[in-house]
């Protein structure tokens, strides 16, 4: 063999080549590392706009109804539907005036916790601050599917309750049919009573039957609004159809002390309809990652009301706290627009501080007098609020219904 041995790898080689390779892997390392943390970012960045969109289109779709049905029966003479302070039963069981607390995220702080004051008929509420977890508003949107315009009528005879079966004369019941849910009203009064139609109306009869969901006698209440012909009956919608969580929309919006926004059927429709008793008296999750959410009313004038003028704030320095606004007619319908903004945060815990310490809300926005209507919304450091990255969607809600209900286009 003519052939030189090959000589083997030197130690100073080996260790030379042992370096390359352990800068090589720490490379690769850090640049996994970095596409991980950038994937995550990124993936935390498209959850949150998602949950923005998601909890804005939601919102935004109830406060586009709110009214509907409501606000067409005030329309002319006046029927006591606007301020009503809202009565429902069913099977014995009060669900308004409400007996007890709300389920969380409405228990603590809505209309007073653990014994609230009783609803009354509105199109759009703002309850400032009374989420539990005591930064969040607590919106309340009042509408039904406007059936036959939405226009109330007045009962046409003296009716009667025999065995508990209650029997309201009108001139003509075309329109209703059965499982269709009233709201039974007289001007001057201040209750109202939420009421279900029983089987299909006869000519000029609808029967209310103590065997339907829906059915509350308030103490006689009924029984004395079914007996005078200024009496208003006003159709809200079916409970019955497969629709009604969008026809039938008594809710309320709000954020618990886990940043999740939840809504609450107020008329329990599916628990006591669809459901048949099995769905509970339980607030719905929407979205999670919610940390705040506030809303302020856009009001006209009374000498245009179907016009924006400014906003107001949902406090009782504004005279448009919650309890005010529920009991004045007048103020209700001059609220033509909405505004409101929600606070997302994303769900990944980033190492470094990504945001700053308070973000900002209705900026640039001013009441009648020129004051700054601007919120800020704090991100404190002490429990690492700062290192999750945070989106703020705001949005004006125009209420048709009131419009329409001021002489608008």
């Amino acid at each position: 063999m003519n052939g030189k041995r090959q000589r083997g790898m030197t130690m100073i080689e080996l260790l030379v080549a042992m370096a390359i390779g352990v800068i090589t892997m720490l490379a690769i390392s850090q640049l996994l590392v970095a596409s991980e943390n950038h994937k995550r970012t990124t993936t935390s960045t498209n959850d949150v706009d998602q949950t923005a969109v998601y909890t804005f289109n939601e919102v935004d779709r109830a406060l586009r109804a709110a009214g509907s049905g409501i606000a067409q029966s005030a329309y002319g003479t006046a029927t006591g539907v606007l301020g009503c302070r809202l009565n429902m039963a069913s099977a014995g069981t009060t669900y308004m005036p409400r007996p007890g607390a709300y389920p969380p995220p409405f228990s603590t702080r809505f209309l007073g916790g653990a014994t609230p004051a009783a609803l009354q008929v509105a199109p759009v509420l703002i309850g400032a601050g009374q989420s539990d977890n005591s930064t969040s508003d607590v919106l309340v949107v009042m509408g039904g599917s406007g059936a036959d315009g939405g226009v109330s009528r007045s009962l046409f005879g003296v009716g009667s309750i025999v065995s508990n079966v209650a029997s309201l004369i009108l001139a003509s019941t075309v329109g209703f049919n059965n499982y269709d849910l009233i709201l039974v009203s007289q001007n001057g009064m201040s209750d109202c009573l939420l009421e279900e139609v029983s089987g299909p109306p006869a000519a000029g009869i609808l029967t209310l039957n103590p065997a339907v969901p829906y059915y509350t006698q308030a103490s006689g209440l009924l029984t004395t609004l079914i007996q005078s012909t200024t009496t208003a009956i006003t159709p809200l919608g079916n409970v019955q159809a497969t629709d009604s969580p969008s026809d039938l929309q008594f809710q309320m919006f709000g954020v618990s002390t886990n940043n999740t926004l939840y809504s609450y059927d107020l008329l329990q429709n599916q628990n006591l309809v669809h459901l048949a008793g099995t769905g509970g008296d339980v607030a719905q999750a929407i979205a999670d990652g919610v940390i705040q959410m506030n809303a302020i009313y856009g009001v006209a004038t009374a000498n245009n009301p179907s016009v924006f003028d400014h906003w107001v704030s949902p406090s009782a320095a504004a005279g448009y706290d919650i309890n005010t606004v529920m009991n004045s007619p007048t103020k209700q319908k001059l609220i033509i627009a909405v505004r409101v903004a929600i606070v997302v945060r994303g769900e990944y815990y980033d190492k470094s501080v990504v945001s700053p310490s308070s973000l900002t809300i209705f900026s640039g926005l001013l009441d009648g007098n020129g004051n700054s209507l601007q919120k800020t919304v704090s991100l404190t450091t002490t429990q690492d609020q700062q290192h999750y990255r945070y989106r703020v969607v705001e949005f004006t809600v125009p209420l048709r219904e009131m419009i329409v209900l001021a002489g608008g286009p």
